[in-house]
């Protein structure tokens, strides 16, 4: 029944749902400082980073030392409320109208500065953040996804527009945007009392600033003498000295974001650094697991073409990682079922054009076929490696890890993405236990 309903009608639905959970929970947002994080990647870190900033570094101090601010936050990864966190394991990024609008105000109850949450593509499309009132928006950036429901790549972009036009609605609203994205002027038409850009090379930014917004209200964060290494990225910010313990170009990104939230509120550049220092790693997001195999293995979430280039590129770019080309890198990856079909085997050919050996196997299919949606991933792979010599296909994603755990010889990359930190696995109706991590470290004790 759900699928004949036009998206148009079920919009109207979900718009009343988010007016009736405002009004039940007296429209908790009007009493905090609401952060929105839009994006096709890094919304994950950034809200974390965000979150790490706002609790360490922005707020007063009560004389007994403990910090007067709390923060909640509301990502893929988990939830929070001051001290309270929990994992989310709701297989929802942004929740429905009224979970989000109960986790508000038991936020405000708690006596709680600060939201902080990840806002999608579809909860703006669906109207399901109708009635939060943000004070501050980010755009990290907007690469191919979701086509299965946008269509396409405008109605995309349009709908991660809407918050920003939410954001214009707020007289001091801020607004946060990446300059080096593509199209980043779409989101730079909206007025803000104030708009940061943020970019890794001024050389990259994409438009003309002076022709889309009043350099009055415009400042740019810019990263400067750029320094990548395997555990740690180092950068400055007008010359404030930056060293991050995520490494990667697109985690530099996401810091300059997060810089650029702080500064909006008020947040000195150095204690901005000072924070994110702190984070020593964000769970399922280029997390190491150690082993005593001599091996790199790396657990990443990337589920998108841009995210997976981003990713391999980092791994094949740093010669500490790649020994010169010594090392070898085996893939373990999938696709979700049930979402944009389109891009399976553009990520396929990704990962074969970067790794040296890979294995695809099930991921979340749904009430997909999960064979059928392996075999559209490997169409992609095929092009660059021959299967049964370098590429296999796996559907128990246990053996799949196993088999990339016995390939692998002291100093190669394993790679496993797709799932991140998820807890379960999406298989028709059921959610399985399932953490990519977990199981990571349960087949090397089999292997030994």
């Amino acid at each position: 029944m759900k699928k004949v309903i036009p998206q148009s009608i079920k919009n109207i639905y979900h718009l009343f749902q988010a007016v009736l959970a405002n009004v039940w929970y007296g429209f908790p947002s009007r009493k905090l400082k609401v952060i929105g994080v839009t994006g096709t990647n890094g919304k994950t870190t950034t809200v974390q980073m965000i979150a790490k900033i706002l609790e360490e570094a922005g707020r007063p101090v009560k004389p007994d030392g403990h910090r007067a601010s709390k923060i909640a936050v509301a990502s893929t990864i988990n939830f929070k409320i001051g001290e309270k966190e929990w994992i989310n394991d709701t297989k929802f990024t942004t929740l429905s109208s009224f979970r989000l609008q109960k986790h508000l105000r038991e936020a405000v109850r708690a006596g709680c500065d600060y939201a902080v949450i990840e806002v999608t593509s579809h909860s703006l499309d669906q109207n399901r953040v109708w009635g939060v009132d943000f004070n501050v928006v980010v755009i990290t950036n907007v690469t191919r996804e979701h086509m299965d429901y946008h269509k396409t790549m405008e109605n995309y972009r349009k709908a991660k527009e809407k918050l920003f036009a939410m954001i214009a609605k707020n007289k001091n609203g801020v607004a946060v945007v990446n300059l080096n994205m593509e199209n980043a002027e779409d989101f730079l038409k909206y007025p803000a009392r104030k708009i940061y850009g943020y970019a890794l090379k001024i050389s990259n930014f994409k438009f003309q600033i002076s022709n889309q917004v009043q350099i009055s209200n415009f400042k740019t964060v810019v990263a400067e003498n750029i320094k990548l290494n395997i555990d740690h990225s180092q950068f400055t910010i007008l010359n404030s000295q930056f060293t991050l313990h995520l490494p990667g170009e697109f985690n530099i990104e996401n810091a300059l974001a997060a810089t650029c939230v702080g500064l909006s509120q008020g947040i000195p550049l150095e204690k901005i650094s000072e924070s994110l220092e702190e984070i020593k790693k964000i769970p399922g997001r280029m997390e190491r697991i150690e082993n005593d195999r001599g091996l790199e293995i790396i657990v990443d979430y990337a589920v998108t073409p841009d995210s997976l280039e981003k990713l391999y590129r980092l791994i094949g770019e740093i010669g500490e990682i790649r020994k010169m080309g010594e090392s070898k890198i085996i893939a373990v990856f999938g696709a979700c079922g049930e979402r944009d079909r389109g891009k399976r085997p553009i990520m396929g050919e990704i990962v074969a054009r970067h790794a040296d050996y890979c294995i695809v196997t099930n991921e979340d299919p749904y009430n997909e076929d999960p064979q059928k949606i392996i075999d559209e991933v490997f169409d992609g792979v095929s092009k660059y490696r021959k299967e049964n010599m370098n590429a296999w296909r796996i559907l128990d994603r246990r053996e799949a890890i196993k088999k990339a755990l016995q390939v692998a010889k002291r100093g190669d990359i394993v790679i496993v993405t797709g799932k991140g930190a998820e807890e379960t696995m999406a298989i028709g109706k059921k959610r399985i236990p399932w953490n990519d991590p977990k199981v990571i470290r349960e087949v090397l004790r089999e292997l030994g």
